[in-house]
């Protein structure tokens, strides 16, 4: 038994690499399609271009793994049968479920391995691949500057621009009817208009420096709408910093910013920690306010007044400082609200970890019954099936995940309900590998349809049969 325990899975390393390849370098391919057109006419070197996609890789993998695991079990377990060796081993008196036990040690192992991937190394690798595109984003903008669209320049301080030209000559940076707006500021609305004005860098081309004539300034407090301020300009000078031909990447540390997905297992329990902490107080804020509205109205005790009368003699009705109350909990509720949704993006993300890399179990359990019952089918077959089974998880998972970021399901179920189905529908098949439905010798298609038929009620099957 150990010499065949050796060759089944020798007989799973070459499919599982052919797939893990192809699968990474057709999804590899899709994202060097969709960001080819904002890496193109930036003059980056070619090392930075491999980096970002190296920094894309991990990302691809996470996916790929569980895919490529599917792949070699459908496709040796489909060839093993249509090779009669399966029928062999059967007439050896070998139990089928045995072969299992080898196959679910080493997806046990390679699941371990994608726990500690997806927590480790995927993570670190978004958060670098997240600032790396920041960076290539603010380099050389007048390249990327389209006439009569809204382009978005950032800064290197955090600030975003929003320009718009109506046309534009790329070959003196020259630029005609030209709009800026600066919403940086949410109290402070800026829109700079000028009829013309060049684009060009500073002396370490760091820094994007507009050169705009004829036009005015407008600035208006959203705190105050009456006040607004009108500037006119014959000859302006602004400038963008951090926005230049020079790349300058930043290292990447543990005190920037990152998004769900750019943190570990740890990092994201702390981050529910704390915001279980923040709206456990806010729940306290506001209970704290309604007690004390409920005891002025019991007492009947207006109280000091939230506001000072304007005439300073005559506090107002008990009904303003239960308005004041009403509008202090309906905005706790809103905020508690907001922690919720937080929260559960984020108990989310941490159950994606596990149950992604989990699923190589699952496809092991599902695959080798299903490859069994189709001996034929050959490599359609197992394109396939291997289709709508990846089509059906990944919808799946997406599905869960939307579900549960709008409140209606638990992060867990909802990342492991795929899991749990497919884990139940693979171990139906298991207790039924070794009754013949097929042959080797039968089509692919024929052997479904028996397979089909082979689940069907014994009088359907006789109704069927006349």
């Amino acid at each position: 038994m150990k010499i065949f325990t050796r060759y089944l899975l020798r007989a799973h390393v070459g499919p599982f690499l052919f797939a893990f390849m192809a699968l990474t370098g057709v999804i590899l391919i899709n994202t060097l399609a969709r960001r080819l057109a904002d890496l193109a006419g930036k003059g980056l070197p070619g090392g930075v271009v491999l980096e970002f996609f190296i920094l894309a890789l991990p990302a691809t993998v996470a996916l790929t793994f569980p895919m490529s695991v599917l792949v070699s079990i459908l496709y040796t377990f489909s060839q093993f049968t249509s090779e009669n060796e399966i029928t062999a081993l059967k007439a050896t008196g070998v139990d089928l479920k045995r072969l299992l036990l080898p196959l679910l040690a080493v997806a046990a192992l390679i699941a371990a391995f994608m726990v500690w991937f997806n927590d480790r190394v995927l993570p670190e690798s978004n958060h670098r691949w997240s600032v790396l595109w920041a960076d290539i984003a603010r380099k050389t903008p007048t390249l990327v500057l389209q006439a009569q669209t809204i382009n978005r320049i950032p800064a290197a301080d955090g600030r975003a621009f929003y320009i718009r030209a109506s046309r534009i000559d790329p070959a003196t940076n020259r630029l005609w009817d030209v709009s800026i707006y600066d919403v940086s500021n949410p109290r402070t609305a800026l829109t700079i208009y000028a009829d013309s004005g060049s684009t060009l860098f500073n002396t370490a081309h760091t820094d994007l420096v507009l050169h705009l004539f004829s036009g005015h300034i407008r600035q208006v407090n959203l705190d105050d709408p009456a006040t607004f301020h009108l500037v006119q300009f014959r000859e302006q000078v602004m400038g963008i910093p951090g926005v230049g031909t020079v790349l300058n990447v930043n290292n990447a540390d543990q005190d920037s910013y990152r998004g769900d997905r750019e943190m570990t297992i740890g990092m994201l329990r702390a981050r529910i920690d704390t915001i279980a902490r923040q709206k456990k107080e806010t729940r306290a804020r506001a209970l704290k306010v309604a007690d004390e509205d409920l005891e002025r109205a019991l007492k009947g005790v207006p109280g000091q007044a939230p506001t000072a009368d304007p005439g300073g003699i005559r506090p107002p009705p008990l009904a303003a400082y239960t308005r004041e109350a009403a509008s202090t909990i309906s905005a706790a509720q809103r905020s508690i609200d907001d922690y919720d949704r937080d929260m559960r993006s984020l108990q989310v993300e941490v159950q994606k970890k596990y149950s992604i890399a989990f699923a190589t179990l699952v496809f092991v359990i599902l695959g080798a019954p299903l490859a069994l019952r189709f001996p034929a089918g050959g490599i359609g077959m197992v394109i396939a099936s291997s289709l709508a089974i990846f089509s059906l998880y990944y919808i799946g998972l997406i599905g869960g995940e939307a579900l549960a970021d709008a409140g209606r399901t638990t992060p867990l179920l909802a990342m492991w309900i795929m899991n749990a189905v497919m884990t139940v529908l693979g171990l139906i098949g298991i207790t039924r590998m070794g009754r013949e439905t097929s042959t080797g010798r039968s089509a692919g298609w024929d052997g479904a349809l028996q397979a089909l038929r082979g689940m069907l009620p014994r009088s359907l099957r006789r109704d069927g049969a006349r």
